[in-house]
């Protein structure tokens, strides 16, 4: 996000134009003025951000934000400062509230940011490859552990309802099973393809366990230890990285996508495309209709699942 708030700040700048920077997203737009939730952002006040995780001006969940008189504070505290037009960086919450502002009469862009990946409108989310190279290094030093150990590791990754960063990882680091929301698999098969995996003599098994499926990590273990000890061979341990997936030094790729989407946003404002979403198709910077957004959740390609069992043989 830094580096998207970075590349924001500074096209706008170049074109001559005010910036102001909101601080804890939608609860900082609504928030009194008194409070200074909105502050001005010249050049040097984003410099030297594009290294760290995270955002600079924080973020906050707004549930208060549905309600019209709540946002009509927002707009009012915009209005006030003389701001024409808001960027918006987040995934579908956060554009959701973009979209109904949109319709209200503001000009606004999204950019798409989630780790999740499961915004409409966007091939890749700003932050997910960080996540997933993050997740990555983690499952890597678990399998350490685990081949020491002949240990099996259940490992739980985030992205709420959408499976796409577990089967990354999971493809990513050769996992014997990968459990998704769209793509579920019972304990009794998980319990099989570990039970292979000794039976082979591999000397550790890797699961990974998006956190949207039917059963978290914790639960598959219980039911493993319970139903189908004595096949699977391994011992079994379970992780859940929870945050420390949503931290680190963003990488080159996010990097490089957080600028050219913040430009490209601040383009659309320029020739008064608004009410779009900055995103990812092929390796092209697109815009797509916010109403065409929000409400839906992208599918995973689930031809990557089938390789993923074919190549952890």
């Amino acid at each position: 996000m830094n580096m998207a708030i970075r590349a924001v700040t500074r096209s706008a700048l170049d074109r001559g134009w005010t910036v102001y920077g909101i601080e804890e997203g939608y609860a900082g737009l609504i928030a009194p003025a008194d409070q200074g939730k909105i502050r001005r952002l010249r050049a040097r006040d984003v410099g030297g951000i594009l290294g760290q995780g995270g955002t600079v001006l924080g973020s906050a969940r707004c549930p208060e934000f549905e309600d019209p008189e709540v946002r009509a504070r927002g707009r009012a505290n915009l209005e006030r400062l003389g701001v024409d037009a808001l960027v918006v960086i987040g995934g579908n919450g956060t554009q959701t509230g973009a979209e109904v502002l949109s319709r209200e009469g503001l000009d606004v862009v999204g950019v798409a940011s989630t780790i999740d990946n499961d915004l409409l409108g966007s091939d890749v989310t700003l932050g997910v490859d960080t996540a997933i190279n993050v997740a990555l290094d983690c499952v890597d030093k678990l399998r350490v552990t685990a081949s020491s150990h002949r240990r099996a590791s259940l490992v739980e990754v985030m992205g709420r309802d959408c499976g796409y960063l577990g089967l990354m990882v999971g493809l990513a680091c050769g996992a014997e099973a990968i459990v998704l929301p769209e793509a579920d698999m019972s304990p009794a098969q998980v319990a099989a393809r570990i039970e292979d995996a000794y039976q082979r003599g591999k000397k550790h098994a890797i699961v990974i366990v998006a956190e949207g499926s039917a059963r978290r990590a914790s639960e598959l273990e219980r039911v493993l230890l319970d139903e189908h000890c004595e096949r699977i061979g391994f011992e079994l341990r379970t992780t859940v990285l929870g945050h420390i997936q949503r931290g680190g030094s963003p990488t080159a790729t996010d990097r490089l996508l957080g600028a050219r989407f913040g430009a490209r946003a601040v383009d659309c404002i320029a020739r008064g495309e608004t009410g779009v979403l900055v995103g990812l198709r092929g390796r092209e910077i697109v815009t797509t209709p916010l109403a065409q957004v929000v409400g839906g959740i992208k599918p995973v390609d689930m031809s990557l699942v089938e390789l993923a069992r074919v190549l952890a043989v």
